[in-house]
């Protein structure tokens, strides 16, 4: 422990990196009833932590390695610190990457390292370009920066535990960190056990890359087959051996969280910093929200580190969508109802006053409907309470909250085309998003009239976009055009829309 102690003490990293700021989490604080504060690792200029680690390990090194070169594989946060760090120290590097890297993060190492790095394109994966990697630094003779598994880069991590003790000088109750390799937790787990062994350090892992979790449990490190890679920045499949070995000496415990909790911990760092964490970057938040309600914590004080930010744009729209579900905030339900005039206005007024987030529902029985929606609860005791009131009324209630295929691809699939379905017109609407919008629309509508389509997604927005499709015979055209108008929400005609007419009608 003291040779890390000494090597943290003595880290170079303050020439590229800076003493990232603890901030208090107001909202998140409040709603748990325990004051969290964030350690904002996603304000370097990497805009994560690895560039503490990698530029230390760099920093150490021999005039004559520096001559000579470095090499590194990554796809991600490791290869932006190298960059930045070879630049710095006037130093060649070369970063090897998997010919899938997103151009957007072989953009972003460019514009770390200037002129200072050759970026090399190699293999579907990390293990493909890590092979690789090693091959081409003992071919040149290239002094290889390992990720995570390497004495300087673990003790450049450990910098953020130095800083936090020194930031915070009250009770801490623990400390949480992300864990791919380890470097991160464990050179801050040899920091603070070293001088307030009291805190509690708590690494936290997705479910579906849970390597360090298992090596722990089996005393041994445990390769993974497989590592899910919606938190990329952690899908690693075997820790480091020195990590491993600090992560049994100092490490409490690691707990692993699902991909739910994650949107749901980016939510709550973008609500209380308006700044958007990746999913390793949210990875800790998840691990302390998860453990104050494990243990039942009142007043403690959790500081989880947000490691990083570099996150794909495109991911967001999955994000925002399982955020609510993540939080238990959301009910997924399939319900049948009689397919007959009134009855999903029946429907309706059982959901009450709740928002509805989503509504799918196609014409497909003479006899029954099944509807596909979304609804904002309060928490899990409220779904349950929902699901009884709707079965007690005799329409049949599937709970998909926890159905990944559901989730995933369901919500997204519902439809086709009708047999049977006749005099159908389809308009598209925009609802004002406000309670009582949509009962207006069925109070409104002729009962005699059948709705056959319908499909809504809550997008955030003070309007609400619908399509509907509703069986009104020719000899009503005047009074559907009368229901229209008396409405009041903008509306379009879609009935000879070719989309429709190919998949839909």
């Amino acid at each position: 422990m003291s040779d890390y102690l000494k090597r943290i003490l003595t880290a170079r990293v303050y020439d590229v990196a800076i003493e990232s700021p603890l901030s208090v989490a107001t909202n998140l604080s409040a709603r748990i009833g325990n004051t969290v504060l964030f350690k904002r690792e996603d304000m370097q200029p990497v805009f994560s932590f690895k560039l503490r680690g990698a530029y230390n390990k760099m920093a150490h090194l021999t005039p004559e390695q520096l001559k000579r070169g470095v090499i590194a594989a990554s796809a991600g946060n490791h290869a932006q610190g190298v960059a930045l760090s070879a630049h710095r120290l006037g130093c060649r590097a070369t970063i090897v990457m998997p010919t899938t890297t997103p151009q957007v993060k072989i953009d972003a190492v460019r514009h770390f390292g200037q002129q200072a790095v050759e970026i090399v394109l190699f293999g579907d994966s990390y293990s493909d370009a890590y092979q690789h990697a090693l091959a081409l630094g003992q071919e040149q003779g290239l002094t290889f920066v390992h990720p995570f598994d390497d004495p300087d880069v673990i003790a450049g991590q450990g910098t953020i535990a130095m800083e936090i003790l020194r930031q915070h000088q009250g009770p801490i109750r623990a400390i949480f960190c992300a864990i791919g390799g380890g470097g991160l937790v464990a050179g801050v787990a040899a920091y603070v056990k070293a001088l307030r062994p009291e805190i509690k350090v708590i690494g936290v892992q997705t479910t579906d890359s849970c390597a360090m979790q298992q090596s722990l449990a089996a005393g041994r490190r445990v390769q993974l087959a497989d590592v899910g890679l919606f938190s990329d920045g952690t899908a690693v499949k075997l820790v480091g051996e020195e990590t491993f070995r600090l992560c049994q000496q100092y490490v409490d415990e690691v707990i692993s969280v699902d991909t739910d909790a994650v949107c749901a911990a980016i939510k709550d760092v973008f609500q209380d910093t308006r700044s958007i964490l990746e999913p390793a970057g949210a990875l800790a938040v998840a691990g302390a929200k998860f453990y104050a309600k494990r243990e039942k914590l009142r007043g403690e004080t959790l500081i989880p580190v947000a490691c990083g930010a570099n996150m794909n744009f495109d991911r967001l729209r999955f994000v925002a969508e399982r955020a609510e579900i993540g939080e238990k905030r959301e009910a997924i339900l399939a319900v049948t109802i009689p397919e007959t005039p009134g009855s999903f206005r029946q429907f309706c007024t059982l959901i009450g006053s709740r928002n509805i987030t989503e509504f799918n529902y196609r014409y497909g029985d003479p006899a029954a409907a099944h509807v596909f929606v979304g609804v904002q609860v309060k928490d899990p005791a409220e779904t349950a309470e929902l699901v009884a009131a709707l079965e007690k009324n005799r329409l049949r209630t599937l709970d998909l909250t926890d159905n990944e295929m559901a989730k995933l691809h369901l919500r997204h699939l519902v439809g086709g085309h009708a047999a049977g379905v006749s005099d159908e017109i389809l308009f598209r609407f925009e609802f004002p998003e406000r309670p009582g919008a949509l009962m207006n629309f069925l109070n409104r509508m002729n009962h005699n009239w059948n709705i056959s389509l319908f499909h809504y997604r809550n997008h955030g927005a003070d309007y609400g976009r619908v399509l509907v499709g509703m069986q009104v015979p020719h000899h009503d055209k005047d009074a559907l055009r009368a229901f229209l108008d008396g409405l009041g929400y903008p509306y379009w005609d879609e009935s000879e829309n070719p989309a429709y007419r190919l998949f839909l009608g």
